[in-house]
């Protein structure tokens, strides 16, 4: 009889009362309770003799007793004699296991056997069928037909249920993931029972019809024991599947629960094996798709295995040491419970071993032995492992969660600190007045300590996450389904261009394959993968898709500085947010920073504004509401162009602004630009501070009344009574003018047979915008075009001066099939290259000369990008500027397909760092000397990236030029230098700019440098005093206008998002009017095609373009000494169509010095009353000249003829200066000194 247990009280071991008398007391009852039952029933008195003989029993053992461990109670009938039963429960493990072993093996003995003696009758049977031949008759083999189809038909009823539980616990199906899963999670609440029992001791006395958890138990165990056999079934090989770790399991804990129930008592054993359940974690988690990644799930397995593997051998010790040593009839047990053992088995592990707990027993101390040896190598080898795995997730890799009423975008690509704080400072600018959108970062590099600061500081609207936007999972976590727009940013400083801008696209056709809806604006670095773009089915620039390609807006900034100098400095400050920096002294920075302030925005012009011609309003604006309106989105009123919206850039006169116009403005800030929707002439017509104009309370009282206006203009014209169609007496002014005089005119004071002369008292009302001052200074203009009674229309054809275009050849092709740039046949390289020598003798004048820097393996920078601004149709064939490349003829060759078919284009072959080669194209007489590099230095100092464009520069500047010889050579060639000659309309006051005649020096010569690096700029400018750190758009050169580098242009992407038409009006202005038909043409053929001048296409002639007002002579010279700037904005406006929006002065024009320096600088958007000087030139955009494109020399001949016919004509060009005569200073003595100082370039 075994007497041991945990020795440790009623919670310890197998022990379980208090002692021997508790015991006593307990089997007396017991006794007693037995012998009742004898007595009222005969069957039973053999068990009353029974309990009678055990009392008397437990009376003799007495001694013993006080170690007894089993709990007895009155409700249970157990053994009351102390006999431990774990042997049984033991027993019923170990005969089922070595049981179906025994059967197993000895199925597959009697099977070999049976295949054996089988496979030697078959051979004899064969033996005998071939000796027999053919003798024996078909029926004699009927009956083994029919044995082989049975044997077939069980075969396959085996084998088809053999498959069905196959497919149940494969998780192949729904049913059997749920099944899996299912035992998965029984497996741990059975462990959590056993976890639950652990407090109790080890056998212990439980009623199963009582015992809750033992209920519980049961019924899982149940369930194992069905899936057992669903197991069994599909098994292929029944041996191993009886020796797995779960079949294991299912031995040790199934059997002894249903033994537990008959003995009607629980012995804890060997239930902690459940936890060997745990290793299949991993498994369900990847069923349930959770786990998706190697590293997840390689994580998860080593969890599994760390902890199912600690917990099981805590489950043996704590089994061994509450119980004790079977041989030491369980007396050396100690008390250790099943949480105590886990953390003996973890200070093992680890090699620690406090002491204060350890193994007593024999079977401890064994299995510690063994256990020490595998445990510390797992723990050695799988806990860094772990560690590493952990460590190694990806801290930025969770999902974004969208706030409510907020949007966000996310930002790809190239995702680097200069990057980021580049778009961050310009996107977050305090100057934007509705950011209320989160900045959401995606890039598969985790960043590094400087951008995670950067990323820390605006925590509240900027949130990063790792992952790709390749990956369709990286693109759901980031929401990029409900994303307001994703923006791409490309690396502009790497190697391989053509490489990066195919990852960007890339990265829009995957986006796009995500979700088709998604606005995406990407930056591209070569203009011709812009074709890719349109080989997408989901592109759509008409829903707001954006390509911002780098080169061709860098090119053409560049190009249009070569029509106006400085305009590249100008364009970039006004697309990038800059806060004003306010600096007292008078220095040039003062003037210069007040107008980097400036930027472009947009805003829906109020209908007061409707009707009026658009140099109206755009006065009115800048007088009143101190707004610069430089163009409209314009709606054509034809049916077939209805939906098509054009952004018109000063379009003059002829135009009309309508109901909801959208315009375009320069301004310090949006609060600023509001003032132009809320303006009403009822309210606001008296106000002189424009602070003061605000959103009026009259406006909802004129909108109810919209409608009784529409149908009294649709019931009758206000003079003859007849429909406002049929109408022929309305001037165009009033009828444009309608819904002004609306509101103009109170409801209640309009009537039918008054409306006449509301309409004239208006019309004479509408030009007293200025006052009598400005009138009377704007007087002598007598030819403006405004004074014309000639109405007006909208449509671009009939505009006066385009009647010329009946008498030209239609047969020749001088321009491409959209009549945007002019034209001419392809042309051989051969053809346009000029020798040194050819070069002198040609005598270039007024040109650009190009100095590339590139080799055969450079990457092509799209020079088509810079010629065609320079070809732009706007242009009259003889104002284009003879463009001359220097530069290596094998990069050139690689450019010259897309250059072939442009006119006035040649060729040096040479390089820029030559001296002989400048003084051939006559670099010190040229319009513009551009330095581009399309080498791309793979160099760590990025000080060196430029090293060529700043020898080139440096170069020109140290260079000596003797002006006579050149004057000489071009008087003798008969061509001479726009501005001296006074017959051309190159005379014209808006033609080129000054610069004085005798050019000694290089330093005097106009270069615009291309840099990539942007501290680089403080090596153009030797005698400059920029700091190193100082930023790009405070440096002098940039100012000037002198350097460019293309990082100017990522303002580009957040001015973009905020309103996708700042783009367009900014290619419009600087790409000289490509389209996006012009650009899906060039995609098919790489090549502008040419086409037929046809009325459509020659219309598209008539657009403004950039030009320069000097203000030494011509009709604003009166302006320049000591005049506004307001004045002569309003000026040239009224009479000209002129609109001016900035100034190139000269650097030390403020300092009265009679030796400036010949430095100019930029001045945006000045105010009304800022000074001018008669030294400046002005920034306008110019109204297309029909009346300029007759011949030099017929202009030459009639140029006194012109002059006196010029009153009939709105030509710029053709300027009548005797009225100014008239009313210019006394100081012109002076000025005519000066002016031969200098002459016009």
């Amino acid at each position: 009889m075994a007497n041991g247990g945990g020795g440790g009280g009623g919670s310890s071991g197998g022990g379980g009362g208090g002692g021997g008398s508790s015991l006593r007391m307990s089997s007396n009852i017991h006794a007693n309770h037995l012998s009742l039952d004898a007595s009222s029933s005969s069957s039973s008195s053999s068990s009353s003799s029974s309990s009678s003989s055990s009392s008397s029993s437990s009376s003799v053992h007495e001694p013993k007793m006080d170690a007894l461990i089993i709990p007895v109670t009155m409700e249970v009938p157990c053994d009351s004699r102390g006999q431990r039963m774990w042997w049984a429960f033991l027993a019923s493990s170990m005969v089922t296991f070595f049981g179906g072993l025994f059967i197993i093996l000895l199925w597959r003995t009697l099977k070999y056997l049976w295949t054996v003696c089988c496979h030697c009758g078959g051979k004899t049977k064969e033996a005998q069928k071939i000796n027999n031949g053919s003798s024996q008759a078909d029926g004699t083999l009927k009956p083994v037909d029919e044995k082989e189809e049975a044997v077939a038909a069980e075969v396959g009823w085996m084998t088809s249920v053999k498959d069905w539980a196959g497919v149940m616990i494969s998780a192949q199906t729904l049913t059997g993931r749920v099944l899996v899963v299912l035992v998965f999670a029984l497996s741990i609440g059975a462990l959590v029972i056993y976890f639950i029992d652990s407090s109790n001791p080890i056998e212990s006395c439980q009623n199963f019809y009582k015992d809750f958890t033992l209920q519980i138990d049961m019924a899982f165990n149940v369930f194992f024991l069905l899936y057992f056999g669903l197991r069994f079934i599909a098994a292929n090989d029944k041996l191993w599947f009886w020796l797995e770790v779960n079949s294991v399991v299912d031995f040790f804990t199934v059997p002894p629960v249903f033994v537990s129930v008959y003995l009607n008592r629980s012995w804890l054993g060997l239930r902690f094996l459940r936890a060997l359940r745990l290793i299949q974690f991993s498994e369900i988690l990847q069923f349930l798709n959770i786990l998706k990644t190697s590293n997840s799930i390689k994580l998860v397995n080593l969890l599994s295995i760390f902890i199912s593997t600690w917990l099981t051998a805590a489950g043996f010790i704590h089994l061994v040491e509450n119980s004790g040593d079977p041989w030491e009839n369980f007396q050396n047990n100690q008390a250790l419970t099943y949480w105590e053992c886990v953390y003996l088995l973890m200070v093992t592990m680890s090699t620690v071993g406090y002491g204060d707990v350890y193994a007593k027993t024999t079977l401890g101390r064994l299995f510690m032995v063994f256990f020490i040896l595998g445990g510390l190598a797992m723990f050695a080898s799988y806990v860094p492992e772990i560690i590493e795995l952990i460590g190694n997730r990806k801290k930025y890799g969770g999902s974004y969660s969208a706030v409510s009423g907020r949007k966000h975008i996310v930002v790809c690509g190239h995702i680097t600190l200069e990057s980021v704080s580049n778009f961050l400072k310009d996107f977050l600018h305090k100057d934007r007045d509705d950011v209320n959108v989160e900045i959401v970062f995606l890039h598969n590099i985790s960043p590094n300590l400087e951008l995670e600061a950067l990323f820390k500081r605006h925590f509240t609207q900027v949130e990063f996450y790792q992952g790709s936007v390749l990956n369709p999972h990286d693109l759901a976590r980031v929401k990029i389904e409900s994303a307001d727009a994703c923006l791409i940013l490309a690396n502009k400083y790497c190697a391989d261009p053509d490489a990066e801008d195919a990852s960007n696209i890339m990265r829009v056709i995957s986006i796009k394959n995500y979700h088709p809806k998604i606005r995406i604006i990407t930056q591209m670095l070569q203009y011709h993968n812009k074709a890719h773009l349109l080989n997408i089915p989901s592109w759509n620039w008409k829903e707001g898709d954006d390509a911002i390609c780098l080169a061709e807006l860098k090119l053409g900034f560049i190009a249009q500085s070569c029509l106006a100098q400085g305009l590249s400095t100008m364009l970039a400050n006004l697309f990038s947010m800059r806060s004003f920096i306010k600096i007292e002294e008078d220095t040039w920075q003062k003037y210069y920073l007040e107008g980097v302030s400036n930027e472009m925005y947009t805003e829906y012009l109020s209908s007061a504004f409707v009707g009026l011609s658009f140099p109206t309003v755009c006065e009115l604006c800048f007088v009143k509401l101190k707004l610069l309106m430089i163009a409209i989105e314009y709606k054509s009123a034809n049916r077939e162009s209805r939906s098509r919206k054009r952004i018109l850039i000063n379009p003059g006169n002829h135009l009309k602004i309508q109901e909801g116009t959208l315009g375009f403005f320069i301004a310090s800030d949006a609060k600023e630009v509001k003032r132009a929707f809320f303006y009403c002439k009822a309210c606001h017509d008296d106000i002189t501070d424009p602070k003061r104009i605000k959103k009026c309370g009259c406006k909802r009282l004129i909108y109810s009344k919209m409608s009784i206006y529409k149908r009294m203009r649709r019931a009758c014209c206000f003079d003859c009574g007849l429909s406002e169609r049929d109408c022929s007496c309305m001037s165009g002014r009033m009828r444009g003018n309608v819904d002004t005089l609306e509101r103009a005119f109170p409801l209640s004071s309009v009537s039918v047979n008054d409306c006449s002369t509301s309409f004239r008292a208006f019309e004479d009302e509408q030009p007293s915008t200025l006052s009598p001052k400005k009138k009377q200074r704007n007087g002598g203009m007598r030819n403006s075009p405004n004074s014309s009674p000639k109405l007006m229309r909208h449509d671009p054809l009939l505009i006066p001066g385009n009647d010329q275009i009946d008498n030209m050849d239609s047969n020749v092709k001088k321009y491409d099939s959209t009549g945007m740039f002019h034209w001419c046949a392809a042309k051989e390289i051969e053809k346009v290259i000029l020798t040194r020598s050819e070069a002198a003798m040609t005598v270039l004048s007024g040109h650009v000369v190009v100095c590339i820097f590139g080799d055969v393996s450079s990457a092509l920078i799209g020079l088509r990008n810079l010629v065609m601004p320079l070809r732009a149709s706007n242009f009259h064939y003889h104002e284009l500027k003879h463009i001359v490349f220097v530069g290596s003829i094998e990069y050139l060759k690689r450019e010259w397909e897309t250059l072939h078919n442009f006119p006035k284009v040649s060729i040096l072959p040479g390089t820029p760092l030559s001296r002989a080669d400048l003084r051939a194209v006559n670099i010190n007489l040229c319009d513009m000397c551009v330095i581009l590099s399309a080498n791309q230095n793979n160099i760590d100092d990025t000080s060196l990236q430029d090293k060529e464009c700043i020898l080139a520069s440096l170069n020109i500047k140290s260079m000596q030029f003797d002006d006579s010889i050149g004057v000489l050579q071009a008087n003798s060639q008969g061509f001479t230098p726009p501005g001296m000659d006074r017959s051309s309309p190159d005379n014209s006051p808006v033609h080129g700019m000054l610069r004085q005649p005798s050019i000694t020096t290089g330093v005097n010569i106009p270069i615009i440098t291309e840099l990539v690096n942007d501290t680089n700029v403080q090596f153009l400018d030797q005698d400059d005093d920029d700091d190193p750190d100082t930023e790009l758009y405070l440096t002098q050169p940039f100012a000037c206008g002198t350097a460019f580098a293309v990082s100017v242009l990522d303002s580009l992407m957040s001015a973009t998002y905020f309103n996708d038409n700042i783009l367009t009006l900014i290619r419009t202005l600087v790409t000289g009017g490509a389209t996006p038909e012009l650009e899906a043409l060039i995609a098919e053929e790489n090549a502008l095609r040419g086409g037929y001048s046809t009325p459509q296409t020659l219309a598209n002639r008539d657009r403004c373009r950039v030009a320069q007002l000097a203000l030494l002579d011509g009709p604003f010279a009166d302006l320049g000494d000591g005049g506004c700037y307001g004045d002569l904005f309003c000026k040239a406006l009224k009479t000209y169509n002129m609109l001016c929006f900035g100034i190139y002065r000269l650097r030390d024009a403020h300092l009265s010095t009679p030796s400036q320096c010949t430095k100019r600088y930029v001045i945006t958007n000045p105010p009304y009353e800022f000074e001018l000087v008669p030294t400046d030139l002005i920034f306008c955009l110019m109204q297309f000249d029909h009346n300029a494109g007759q011949s030099r020399a017929s202009l030459s001949h009639s140029s006194h003829s012109s002059q006196s016919s010029s009153k009939k004509s709105s030509s710029v060009h053709s300027i009548p200066s005797t009225a100014n005569r008239q009313n210019r200073p006394k100081s012109r003595e002076s000025r005519d000194k000066q002016k031969k100082e200098m002459v016009y370039r």
